[in-house]
């Protein structure tokens, strides 16, 4: 499925939505609500799921408290839309 196609690649090494969405042939969109599936159903498998958080190109702000998947669209602190993507990827407990 296409879960566990998201699953496999991120057990590989850490992936932005964009790069999931090209290496398993979804839309981008549609990377996030996986995300958030897995997130829930990994724990059950004696795996989480560990995001890098986004940051900032213009002044290193992290966004370490956000609980959506997405990319943020501007920074609270300098109002830059640089923005890295958060990096997702699996890890054994």
């Amino acid at each position: 499925t296409v879960r566990d196609r998201i699953r496999e690649a991120l057990e590989l090494r850490p992936h932005t939505s964009l790069q999931l969405s090209q290496a398993v042939g979804i839309p981008q969109g549609e990377v996030a609500g996986h995300l958030e599936h897995l997130a829930r159903s990994l724990p059950h498998q004696g795996l989480v799921l560990e995001v890098d958080p986004a940051r900032c190109i213009a002044c290193g702000f992290e966004f370490q408290d956000r609980r959506r998947f997405g990319r943020p669209s501007r920074c609270p602190r300098c109002k830059s839309e640089r923005i890295d993507p958060p990096r997702f990827s699996v890890r054994s407990r």
